[in-house]
């Protein structure tokens, strides 16, 4: 159950559209999620849930901020009448495209779809994908399986910023982005309107209780059905790892075998050419139904591209240069959609 304690703000760390970051007086941390409850200043007396800090979970050491006493109301109408964070007292009326915009498209038009497991390999294939088709237009689409408010990701507001992503799109019980979706069918039509690709990644953090079954990353075997069903192109970007201590992650994780194997999750693979994707191939070999859908990929140097473009990048506390597989999965299928990207009949 919650925990609630009562601070008073006497630092302002951090301000960016969306989200701000406070030091409290006990001299904790925590986020204000603006949108949701409205910006806080210096003094102000604000009510913090530190439930994820007592059990030290997901948000890494931040409390989150619940509400402002200082302030006896916050009113922030929102476009449209859909609700997310549904039946909660922090429920939101986001809105949805599809009430400005009405019907989508139910054909992707061969729309490639990469499919991450993991946030932070949204930077690979933002950046994988920028330098294969320069001129192509990526759009991010977030499921609710992390975090839901896209305002707490530092990744996003730095790719944005650097314009290796087009626009973004939060799924589901997911918001804050730039177009609202009820969950990721319309996100990815939706998505076929604006960009020549799509990247779909759940959100910072994630569920996971070490059996095979009890993870939010299954959701890549949905998206997966879900695009290729719409008549979209997806592509996987496994998650890899040599660096991983949990013997379930390293190599090819057992997210990814589950999904490959028991659910049976379509589409191409992606591994990098060479012997780590021989090695990720032997992991599946048993799995995969049709071995014809994996595509080696000439490897590109994704991490030093990183260090180019100053861009720090982790996973689970450790750099990409301290792990680069897990990395390089996500830019041989950034690879891959940009390719396909130049055959797409966009509107």
């Amino acid at each position: 159950m919650p925990s609630f304690e009562t601070h008073r703000v006497t630092e302002v760390l951090s301000d960016r559209p969306g989200l701000q970051r406070v030091r409290l007086a006990n001299g904790d941390r925590a986020y204000v999620l603006v949108d949701v409850m409205g910006p806080v200043a210096v003094g102000d007396e604000v009510v913090v849930n530190t439930t994820a800090v007592d059990l030290g979970l997901g948000t890494g050491g931040w409390h989150v901020v619940h509400w402002n006493l200082s302030r006896a109301e916050w009113k922030h109408p929102g476009p449209g009448h859909i609700m997310k964070a549904r039946y909660t007292s922090a429920q939101i009326d986001s809105g949805v495209a599809e009430e400005t915009m009405g019907e989508l498209p139910v054909d992707l038009g061969g729309l490639p779809v990469v499919v991450c497991s993991l946030h932070s390999q949204l930077a690979a294939v933002a950046v994988a994908f920028a330098d294969r088709a320069p001129t192509a237009r990526l759009a991010y689409v977030m499921t609710d399986g992390g975090a839901l408010p896209l305002a707490l990701s530092d990744l996003v507001a730095e790719l944005m910023s650097r314009k290796l992503l087009a626009t973004t799109i939060t799924a589901g019980q997911a918001f804050g982005g730039q177009q609202e979706a009820v969950g990721v069918a319309d996100a990815l039509a939706l998505a076929s309107t604006l960009a020549d690709a799509v990247v779909v990644a759940m959100g910072p953090g994630g569920v996971g209780t070490g059996t095979r079954l009890g993870a939010t990353a299954l959701e890549v075997a949905p998206i997966l059905w879900t695009a290729q069903q719409l008549g979209g192109r997806p592509v996987a970007a496994l998650r890899a790892s040599v660096a991983d201590p949990r013997p379930r992650h390293r190599g090819l994780s057992h997210h990814w075998k589950t999904a490959l194997g028991v659910l049976r999750a379509p589409g191409v693979i992606a591994i990098p050419a060479g012997p780590a994707g021989d090695e990720l191939l032997l992991h599946m070999r048993d799995l995969l139904v049709d071995e014809a859908r994996v595509i080696s990929v000439d490897l590109p140097d994704v991490v030093t591209r990183f260090d180019e473009l100053d861009l720090t990048v982790s996973s689970m506390g450790r750099l990409a240069a301290e792990d680069p597989l897990l990395f390089q999965c996500a830019a041989v299928a950034a690879v891959v959609a940009a390719d396909w990207a130049g055959s797409v009949q966009w509107p």
